[in-house]
């Protein structure tokens, strides 16, 4: 028996043993009725039928343990008028009705506490869940930084030191290859690397080393750092003030390495977007309280059905990008001008192209009171 109790509690029970269940509510059933129908209706003993009810919700569809608690609360008030062999007296009425309220409440609580059971065991199941993702990221990070990141870093300097000559003599076409490896090989770090600030930021937050930044040298920085692809790709990239033509300052409190990676996501977003010849404009304005930074492109251009998921993790849009990228840059921009509150955002130029966008709190320059 105690073995039966056990499984239905824990909801493992065969056909056999569902029926086995059946024929205890219907032998529970059977054994009050013959003591209501054989004693004075004075003796009520309509409240065991809350053992059938109970033994009905640890196992039965809701259904079926709301027709054993209509089936009890009948029986009880039916003997009351069968076999109607002695007057009924108001007490006895109110003890039936009593017993009743405690069928009804019996199978209320009864169904509720079955549901409470069934939420108990979803939210662990999602907790489980949720340990063995956590655990799952955590195994992810550790591949990435061991089993790619690791080798990725030693075939990188070995590249380097095959070119380096220290191995011999290298070729023109051998130096070439060698280069067009190392480039590969750094474009795939460069992935890992993305993928571990994606967990890292999802995980702990970004953290921000802040203090007065220029975004003017910044930008410069940027642009000069991605100058050779431009350049490969026979892409311009221009840097102007707006509506002003001479160089100023853009002071903003923000971590300056974050905010490089933020102008170096949206120039390489832009030079993939660009076709041969195009060109890549950096627009710095300034208004009373931001420092607005605008990086256009006079590529395909982004439809409106784009537009709400290209901040996106993973999303690449559907134009005819020259360059896939990972999808990846332009999520962690978003995360990065947040975590200094600021805006970004991205539009359709009206002829061609797309502008992307960000907005930051202006900070007075160092040495300002």
């Amino acid at each position: 028996m105690w073995s039966y109790l056990l499984k239905i509690k824990q909801n493992i029970l065969t056909r056999n043993e569902r029926g086995l269940i059946y024929w205890l509510i219907i032998s529970g059933f059977a054994i009050v009725i013959a003591l209501e129908y054989l004693t004075p209706p004075e003796y009520v003993f309509g409240y065991l039928y809350t053992g059938t009810i109970l033994l009905a919700s640890s196992r039965l569809s809701r259904t079926a343990v709301l027709g054993v608690t209509l089936a009890a609360t009948g029986l009880t008030l039916l003997n009351l008028f069968i076999p109607g062999v002695e007057t009924v007296h108001p007490p006895t009425v109110a003890n039936r009705l009593i017993a009743v309220i405690a069928l009804v409440v019996t199978g209320y609580l009864s169904e509720r506490n079955h549901r409470n059971k069934e939420a108990i065991a979803y939210a662990q199941t999602q907790l489980r869940s949720q340990q063995q993702l956590a655990q799952m990221r955590e195994d992810f990070v550790s591949t990435l930084t061991h089993d790619l990141k690791t080798p990725l870093l030693g075939a990188i300097q070995t590249l380097k030191s095959f070119e380096e000559g220290q191995f011999g003599s290298v070729t023109p076409m051998q130096e070439r290859i060698i280069q067009t490896m190392t480039r590969s090989h750094r474009t795939t770090l460069q992935l890992v690397e993305t993928l571990l600030d994606v967990y890292r930021i999802d995980t702990e937050g970004l953290k921000l080393q802040r203090s007065p930044v220029n975004l003017v040298t910044v930008a410069e920085e940027a642009i000069a750092t991605l100058t050779e692809i431009a350049r490969s790709r026979q892409i311009c990239v221009c840097l102007n003030y707006g509506e002003s033509d001479f160089r100023r300052s853009l002071w903003v409190n923000g971590d300056y390495l974050q905010l490089g990676r933020v102008f170096s996501n949206l120039l390489i977003n832009g030079i993939n977007h660009t076709p041969r010849g195009g060109k890549v404009e950096v627009v710095l304005e300034t208004s009373a309280i931001d420092q607005i930074v605008k990086i256009s492109d006079n590529g395909c251009g982004i439809t409106q059905e784009e537009l709400p998921y290209l901040f996106e993790r993973f999303y690449q849009g559907h134009g005819d990008r020259l360059f896939v990228g990972s999808g990846l840059g332009l999520y962690l921009s978003r995360q990065i001008i947040e975590a200094h509150g600021g805006i970004i955002w991205a539009e359709s130029r009206a002829s061609k192209g797309a502008i992307f966008g960000f907005r930051l709190p202006v900070c007075p320059p160092p040495g300002d009171k």
